[in-house]
């Protein structure tokens, strides 16, 4: 079958073609990553969602899970292409509660949608699900220490400021996010911005005021994006009062808390007005990193 062809069918199935990554780095430069047993209880990685899975916008969502062996895939955007922000990374991490990836809507899609905005990409496999014995995003949260070094280390030969590097997050991506900008301590280990779509787990279940010990702030915290719609079942708390302990604590922060629009949309546009989220992304990124 041709290209053109094989093209065209994934088309009319309502599929779309990933870009490929420019680089594909392990993180651990072993077999098996430090906390995880040897053997692993795991199977294969693989796609778990099924023929009749969920569609999110009328398309598929590739759910992997069984991850071992962390990456990072790096996405540059293609020369000419202006630059939203200029000399700018972002650190993407999907979600799916710590147990998958959604990889395509929370993570290939977006490293695309940044790039077209002249932002380098990096996308993070993290290791899921959670590791036996431990909380549900140790595992998690030592990838993304990893990750944001290896960003930093390799700044200038992917093309970005290393002073210039954030993360977005979905979900416990989101919460990924939070927790990795809570480790944060220095000009090395420290996010320069952080925008968190519909995170999870920011605050204690049955104390919503409360923060997760996890996310605490400190002088360290990035300025901070959150979305977040007012029927989504992971609980709008989780951003109305991560919102309220930066601003108590007088560290930069902006919230967008829409009416309705529920949870896991991605980039995927509906008619929700929460689905616009991108687009104000766009502006507090022009504003906070002139």
């Amino acid at each position: 079958m041709s290209l053109t062809r094989l093209l065209v069918l994934l088309l009319a199935g309502g599929l779309t073609v990933a870009a490929e990554p420019d680089v594909v780095v392990p993180l651990w430069p072993v077999e098996v990553a430090p906390g995880d047993p040897s053997p692993q209880p795991w199977g294969e990685e693989r796609d778990t969602t099924p023929a009749n899975g969920d569609l999110v916008a009328g398309r598929r969502v590739i759910r992997l899970g069984n991850i071992t062996r962390p990456t990072l895939s790096v996405y540059r955007p293609r020369p000419g292409v202006p630059a939203l922000v200029k000399d700018t990374a972002v650190l993407v991490f999907p979600g799916g509660g710590y147990h998958i990836l959604a990889w395509d809507l929370e993570g290939t899609e977006v490293c695309e949608w940044l790039n077209a905005q002249g932002i380098t990409a990096g996308l993070v496999k993290y290791r899921v699900p959670q590791r036996p014995g431990q909380p549900a995003h140790t595992a998690a949260l030592a990838d993304a220490q990893q990750a944001l070094g290896r960003m930093r280390e390799h700044a200038q030969e992917w093309g970005y400021a290393p002073d210039r590097i954030g993360a977005l997050g979905f979900s416990a991506g989101g919460h990924l996010c939070a927790a990795l900008a809570a480790t944060g301590t220095n000009a090395a280990t420290r996010l320069n911005f952080n925008i968190l779509i519909y995170p999870a787990y920011l605050t204690e279940k049955d104390n919503p005021g409360k923060l997760t010990p996890a996310v605490t702030l400190s002088s360290n915290t990035p300025p901070t994006f959150l979305v977040m719609a007012g029927d989504d079942p992971v609980r709008p708390e989780n951003v109305v009062y991560y919102y309220l302990a930066m601003h108590q604590a007088k560290l930069p922060v902006e919230l967008h808390l829409y009416p309705e629009g529920g949870h896991g949309y991605g980039l995927r546009r509906t008619a929700n007005n929460v689905t616009t989220w991108p687009d104000r992304t766009s502006e507090w990124l022009q504003r906070t990193l002139r």
